[in-house]
C-alpha cells in the first residue's frame, strides 16, 4: 500500500514522516519498483493513493487498475491546476484511461456523475445521504467521541460496523472501502471484520493522552484544506464537545501552496472555534508572518455574531508553532478540546528553499500535556 503517510509491503511499514524525499504519489519509477517488490513478497493486492498532479504528470502510466475510487473534489491544489475545472479534468483522466476497471464513486460529492457517466466494467456508488441502486449506503449512524457505529446496506444485505475512527467523513471512507471489497467479490462479513480491525491512524484525528488525570482533549490532525478542516471541526463539535466545553484551534497554512484557501480556513476557525491560535506551518521560502496574516484575515468572515473576534483576547497570531501549541493547551480548561491541524504525523517543518528542521505536533503536544499534568 502506497499512501501519504506510509508505504506498506506485507508486514513492513515505512513511515513518511519527512517532506524531503516523499510525495503522496512518487515518480513512476518508484511506483514500479514498489509494485515489483510487492509482487516478490507475494502480495495479492496493491493500493495506491493517487494525486491529481500525479495523474496529470502520467506517474501511473502503464498501470492497468482493477478498481478506481473517487472520493471528492476539495478546495486544494489550485496553485498547480489554476482552476477547479482543470483539477476535476485531471482526476477524470485516470478514469477515462481505465475503462476496464470497476469504479467506486462518492454520490455525496457534487461532481459524482462526471465520474459515474464514464465507461467502466462495473460501477459502485456509496452515500450517507441518499439511496443507491448498486453499492453501499450508511444508515443508523451513531457517532461517538472516538468511534462511530453505522449499518451498511448493500446489494446482498446489511452489516453493522463499529468503526474505531470518529466522524462522518470516516463513514464515507469506510463505505468506499466496503465498495472496493464488493468490487473484488469479497464476503461482506470479511469486509466488515477488516474495517472493525482498523486502529487509530497516526496524525489523523489522533487523540493525545498522557495521564488518567487529563481532563481535556488534544487532537492532532493532518487537515490542511478547507474541506478536511471543516470535517475535523464538525466531528469535534458534534461528538467531542460536552456542555460548557470549548473548541480551541491551532492552525496555519503551507507556503508555496494555493493562497486562495488561506482566508477560507481562517473563516472556518472563526465559525467553529471559541479560541484560535494562528501560527506557522511549513512556510518554505514565504514569510511566515504574511501567511499567518492571510489565514487570520478570514476569521471575521466566519464569525457567528458581530464583533465576535478580538485580537489577543480570543484569537492570537503566534509565529512560533511550539509556542502556539503551548499557549493553546495552557488556555484549555476541563472539558475543552484543543485541535491542532496541518501537519499530522509529520516530523519536520519546511523552512527556506530546501531546509527541513525537526518538528512534531504530536511530540510538542505530548510534552506540554506532561508538563501540565505533572505539575498538577
Amino acid at each position: 500500500m502506497e499512501t501519504t503517510i506510509n508505504t506498506k509491503i506485507g508486514d513492513q511499514i515505512i513511515p513518511h514522516t519527512t517532506k524531503r524525499h516523499w510525495v503522496t504519489t512518487p515518480p513512476s519509477s518508484v511506483i514500479q519498483s514498489f509494485l515489483k517488490r510487492a509482487a516478490e513478497e507475494n502480495c495479492e493486492y496493491a493500493i495506491l493513493e493517487i494525486t491529481s498532479q500525479a495523474i496529470d504528470q502520467n506517474r501511473t502510466w502503464g498501470i492497468d487498475f482493477d478498481v478506481l475510487v473517487y472520493t471528492n473534489l476539495s478546495h486544494d491544489h489550485l496553485d498547480y491546476h489554476q482552476t477547479k475545472e482543470r483539477y476535476l479534468v485531471a482526476k477524470l483522466k485516470a478514469f477515462q484511461e481505465n475503462p476496464q476497471a470497476k469504479f467506486v464513486v462518492n454520490m455525496d460529492d457534487s461532481y459524482w456523475n462526471r465520474f459515474h457517466s464514464l465507461p467502466a466494467s462495473e460501477k459502485f456508488l456509496y452515500s450517507i445521504k441518499r439511496p443507491i441502486e448498486h453499492g453501499a449506503v450508511a444508515r443508523k449512524i451513531l457517532p461517538g467521541a472516538e468511534s462511530i457505529t453505522f449499518t451498511v446496506a448493500h446489494d446482498t444485505g446489511q452489516n453493522t460496523i463499529n468503526l474505531n475512527l470518529p466522524g462522518l467523513f470516516n463513514v464515507q471512507n469506510a463505505l468506499a472501502s466496503f465498495c472496493v471489497g464488493l468490487a473484488l467479490e469479497l464476503d461482506p462479513e470479511k469486509i466488515k471484520a477488516g474495517l472493525e480491525q482498523i486502529d487509530k491512524v497516526t496524525g489523523r484525528m489522533e487523540s493525545i493522552r498522557v495521564s488518567n488525570k487529563q481532563d481535556l482533549t488534544v487532537i492532532v490532525d493532518y487537515a490542511h484544506n478547507p474541506d478536511s478542516l471543516k470535517n475535523v471541526y464538525e466531528t469535534v463539535r458534534e461528538g467531542m464537545i460536552k456542555r460548557g466545553g470549548r473548541l480551541i484551534a491551532v492552525l496555519g497554512a503551507t507556503g508555496r501552496r494555493d493562497k486562495t484557501k488561506r482566508p477560507i480556513m481562517g473563516a472556518l476557525a472563526g465559525g467553529y472555534a471559541d479560541l484560535v491560535f494562528f501560527t506557522n506551518e511549513d512556510p518554505y521560502d514565504e514569510d511566515p508572518d504574511t501567511i499567518i496574516e492571510e489565514v487570520a484575515g478570514g476569521i471575521h468572515r466566519g464569525a457567528k455574531k458581530k464583533h465576535q473576534w478580538h485580537l489577543n483576547r480570543n484569537y492570537w497570531k503566534v509565529t512560533d508553532r511550539a509556542q502556539a501549541i503551548h499557549q493553546a493547551i495552557e488556555a484549555a480548561d476541563k472539558g475543552d478540546v484543543v485541535v491542532i491541524t496541518g501537519k499530522g504525523a509529520e516530523e519536520v517543518m519546511a523552512v527556506g528553499e530546501d531546509e527541513f528542521i525537526p518538528f512534531s505536533d504530536r511530540k510538542i503536544a505530548r510534552q506540554e500535556l506532561m508538563k501540565r499534568f505533572r505539575e498538577e
